[in-house]
C-alpha cells in the first residue's frame, strides 16, 4: 500500500514557476514509477509526465515538454514537478500517482493516487 500526499500548489501569474511535491509512504517507493496528471474544470484528467523508479528516465506530454521537469528523491520518498513558464491553460488540479510498471500513461493503469493540489495561473 502506498499513500501519496501532494503539496505546493497555489496561485501564480503567467510566466511564473511552481514546484509541486508528492510525499509517499512505504519502504518500497523506489519500486514505483511515478506519474503526474492534471484535471482542469470540465475536462478529463490528463497525463502530464512520469518518472521511472530509479529517476533516470522521464517522459512528458507534448503540452508541457520543455517547461515541466519531474524528479524524485528516493531517500525522502518524494517526487517533484517543477513547472516553469506557466500558462493560464495549465490551471488544474494536479495529482501524483504510483504504478509498479514503467511506461504507463493512462490514469486507469495507476494503482495509487494522491488527493490533488490546485494550481491556478492568472493571465
Amino acid at each position: 500500500q502506498v499513500q501519496l500526499v501532494e503539496s505546493g500548489g497555489g496561485l501564480v501569474q503567467a510566466g511564473g514557476s511552481l514546484r509541486l511535491s508528492c510525499a509517499a509512504s512505504g519502504r518500497t517507493f523506489s519500486s514505483y514509477a511515478m506519474g503526474w496528471f492534471r484535471q482542469a474544470p470540465g475536462k478529463e484528467r490528463e497525463f502530464v509526465g512520469a518518472i521511472s523508479g530509479s529517476g533516470v528516465t522521464t517522459y512528458y506530454a507534448d503540452s508541457v515538454k520543455g517547461r515541466f521537469t519531474i524528479s524524485r528523491d528516493n531517500v525522502k520518498n518524494t517526487v517533484y514537478l517543477q513547472m516553469n513558464s506557466l500558462k493560464p491553460e495549465d490551471t488544474a488540479v494536479y495529482y501524483c500517482a504510483a504504478v509498479l510498471t514503467w511506461g504507463r500513461r493512462s490514469l486507469n493503469e495507476y494503482d495509487y493516487w494522491g488527493q490533488g493540489t490546485q494550481v491556478t495561473v492568472s493571465s
